[in-house]
């Protein structure tokens, strides 16, 4: 069966992806290689390879694409709103704090965990008649020609071969389908691996996200529902990741953070398992080639200090459903290679600037010199009083401003 559109990849942005193609009557076939759990208990949300155990700080823009799809409701029933920012380095002078309220905006954007905002999209995709999901499939060839790309894949003993006038490769930072074009990808390895987990406080974090940067790595302490229920992302050097892994190390890992922390958040009463998930920088060469176009992950993998990695990906997906839903309209070639690389080209300023970001966050913050650590001190001292410079950062953050 002929789909109008391909997506290789059934993480959060494939589905997402999907969503919007289907709300705007473009039929989809998704592939996803791992198998979906199954949600037999309406009250959890078991991991799964895309849906694991860290969390996603959504923009403001991001929330909107989710309200435009009708999902935000059920969204928001696991999502906490960040109303206020606090950023500071551990034993220096330097802080800076956005407030939503000063910035007038209802919040910057709403931190959920991945496995609760991938069992509402699955859940959602799969009441969509114009999306046939397949799960459980390894894609094995991608060729293309003038008129279609050509798919071929394994799922146990059936083989599949399939066609459509275009492919959306989404399927992660290692993506089959960028090495079977032959498309390169630059790597840089931070030598960092996140320590990711969720923890209970004896202070309610009333709304306020932290950044602090330490000498383990940038600590990030994000709400969640529940107001001593906070999130917690900890790179740290690679190598060191051993000795907060573990139950036999739960102490250790809230001593740690106590330290670092000081008492803003009260006492670290509590910790969940710890994850871990190695962190590095990968920059697709192109994004486009003849009919085929890269997606999240397959695109761009960037460090998660400032957490716009998934809604970066989001503003690159609603920015090709228009593309895509401008051709429909025109009754043109969705697959056209023209279109792709329009596509693509519109979207390498914001890309550009948002991984320039992070990775000068990383490297600057990592760097222990004394003259380096006043100089970055002094500019967070600076971003605080200096008119105009919150709003600017502000909207930039919340991904209104792509």
């Amino acid at each position: 069966m002929q789909q109008e559109v391909i997506i290789v990849g059934g993480g959060m942005v494939g589905l997402s992806l999907a969503l919007m193609l289907a709300k705007a009557k473009i039929g989809v076939k998704l592939l996803e290689a791992i198998k979906y759990p199954n949600y037999d208990d309406a009250n959890l949300a078991p991991y799964h390879s895309s849906f694991d155990a860290r969390n996603s700080a959504l923009s403001r823009r991001t929330v909107q694409i989710y309200q435009e799809l009708g999902l935000w409701d059920a969204l928001q029933e696991h999502a906490t709103p960040i109303l206020e920012v606090n950023i500071t380095e551990q034993g220096s002078f330097g802080k800076a704090r956005l407030k939503a309220d000063q910035e007038k905006v209802e919040s910057f954007g709403q931190v959920i965990e991945n496995a609760w905002l991938g069992r509402v999209l699955l859940t959602e995709v799969k009441k969509q008649s114009l999306i046939e999901l397949i799960d459980g499939v390894q894609v094995t060839s991608l060729t293309q020609d003038a008129d279609h790309a050509y798919i071929e894949a394994q799922r146990g003993e059936e083989q599949l071969k399939l066609q459509a006038k275009i492919v959306i490769a989404a399927d992660g930072r290692d993506s089959f389908c960028r090495k079977a074009l032959g498309i390169g990808a630059s790597v840089h390895d931070y030598d960092q691996v996140a320590i990711v987990t969720t923890v209970q406080t004896s202070k309610p974090h009333n709304h306020v996200g932290f950044e602090r940067f330490s000498h383990l790595g940038p600590l990030a302490l994000l709400p969640l529902p529940g107001e001593y229920h906070r999130s917690v992302v900890w790179p740290v050097a690679k190598g060191t990741e051993g000795e907060w892994l573990g139950d036999e190390n739960d102490q250790h890992f809230l001593n740690a953070l106590q330290e670092t922390y000081g008492d803003r958040a009260g006492k670290f009463q509590k910790t969940g398992k710890r994850f871990s998930f190695p962190l590095s920088q990968v920059l697709a060469e192109k994004q486009a080639v003849g009919r085929v176009v890269l997606m999240g992950n397959a695109a761009h993998t960037i460090h998660p200090v400032a957490g716009q990695g998934f809604n970066l990906c989001m503003r690159d997906a609603h920015v090709l459903l228009r593309y895509l839903t401008q051709q429909v309209s025109n009754n043109a070639d969705l697959g056209d290679a023209a279109m792709l690389l329009d596509y693509e080209k519109s979207r390498l300023t914001d890309q550009q600037r948002v991984i320039k970001f992070c990775d000068s966050v990383v490297r600057g913050f990592s760097n222990s010199n004394p003259l380096l650590k006043f100089i970055r001190n002094t500019g967070l001292v600076a971003f605080d009083t200096i008119p105009g410079v919150k709003p600017l950062v502000a909207n930039y953050a919340m991904g209104l401003k792509a």
